[in-house]
């Protein structure tokens, strides 16, 4: 099946637009321990008596649930929604040992099903993107919706090297408040996790993973990511039994920051019936 390709208005609604990590609604958080692994999950919950999904947001590497805030907001008015900081990031005690991709997706899976949730749309950012693709296979009853947001590592740029320019290229197009967000959280998980998982996340074949998702698949990028290339993006929606393919212009790679309305937008039209 071939991807649906959509590109949305230059908008961006503006009551969040300026919101700033620890501001807005209160977040709920909860620490998780599945056997040796931690997670520190912030939710909020939807409106009351709501019958909307549940929102789960996996950030990428050295990231946390800070850089998700503008579209947790958007996304609680339909639904109960958790963004996770992973073992090792975002402050979490960091693992005695690499984690592989399946390691990554069944302790979030084991993490939902402490926390009571059944079903969600799972959406990923980056290496997320990996962690989201990974639990929808191995746990498809959990998963509803998977929705990628700047997908990593694009075939054609598969170094360490690439990846960096493109990644410090992005950091010239992102505002100073995603900046701060980034780095203040690269500080916090430390270089040494970030260099033991780093080979992780240019390992892992995304394409072949996402031939095997069998949920509507939701591929994302700002029109200007260097990071998740447009030909990339598509070709991964089309490779999607059920894939779509949204570019938001005039955005980076954090998409789900600057363009937190659109995102929102996207994901609602395929997810909430």
């Amino acid at each position: 099946m071939h991807a649906a390709t959509e590109q949305l208005p230059d908008t961006e609604s503006t009551p969040y637009r300026g919101l700033l990590p620890g501001t807005g609604p209160r977040l709920t958080p909860r620490i998780v321990t599945t056997r040796s692994l931690t997670s520190h999950v912030h939710s909020l919950a939807g409106p009351s008596g709501s019958s909307g999904p549940a929102f789960v947001l996996l950030p990428g590497i050295g990231m946390s649930h800070r850089y998700y805030r503008r579209l947790q907001v958007l996304l609680s008015r339909h639904g109960d929604t958790h963004a996770m900081d992973l073992p090792g990031f975002g402050g979490t005690p960091t693992p005695d040992r690499q984690l592989s991709i399946a390691n990554y997706a069944h302790h979030i899976a084991e993490t939902l099903e402490k926390m009571g949730v059944s079903r969600a749309v799972v959406i990923g950012h980056s290496m997320g993107t990996q962690f989201a693709t990974e639990l929808a296979v191995q746990y498809p009853e959990l998963v509803s919706h998977v929705v990628l947001l700047g997908p990593v590592v694009d075939p054609v740029r598969r170094t360490v090297r690439q990846q960096t320019l493109a990644l410090g290229l992005d950091g010239l197009r992102e505002s100073p408040l995603r900046n701060a967000i980034v780095f203040t959280d690269y500080a916090r998980s430390g270089l040494r996790w970030y260099l033991t998982e780093l080979p992780v996340m240019m390992a892992y074949d995304l394409q072949a993973q996402m031939a095997l998702v069998a949920q509507p698949v939701l591929v994302i990028r700002g029109s200007r990511d260097p990071v998740a290339p447009r030909d990339w993006c598509e070709k991964l929606a089309a490779t999607a039994p059920n894939g779509r393919f949204l570019e938001i212009p005039g955005k980076p790679h954090v998409v789900q920051h600057g363009g937190a309305a659109r995102t929102a937008a996207g994901i609602l039209e395929v997810a909430v019936s």
